[in-house]
């Protein structure tokens, strides 16, 4: 009966999974994983090459991913919760402030 969030399933399924791999460990902690950085560094390669395409690249590395990141759970105030005690609003509320940043999921 209610319509569905306006949001790209692909990116929230991309999402809920990271998040989920070990639902106790905060957010933060799941986040700064080396191979987590690693996949957000190249999706968010990928996109940028995908929207500008052909305009002049930013440089992207983990160092930035990481204030990326640290700055998103500081400011939507998730930076030690866990998945598990989250809900549903608070995933669409994270989904929306990194693509705002400009970090997509995949």
């Amino acid at each position: 009966k209610n319509p569905p969030p306006p949001i790209n399933f692909n990116e929230w399924d991309g999402l809920v999974r990271l998040i989920f791999t070990r639902k106790n460990k905060t957010l933060r902690s799941v986040l700064n994983n080396k191979a987590t950085i690693k996949v957000m560094e190249q999706n968010m390669k990928t996109y940028n090459s995908l929207q500008n395409s052909g305009a002049e690249q930013m440089e992207i590395d983990s160092k930035s991913i990481k204030e990326i990141i640290d700055r998103v759970l500081s400011e939507e105030k998730f930076e030690g919760k866990r998945a598990s005690k989250m809900d549903q609003d608070d995933f669409l509320s994270l989904l929306a402030a990194f693509n705002a940043e400009g970090i997509h999921f995949s």
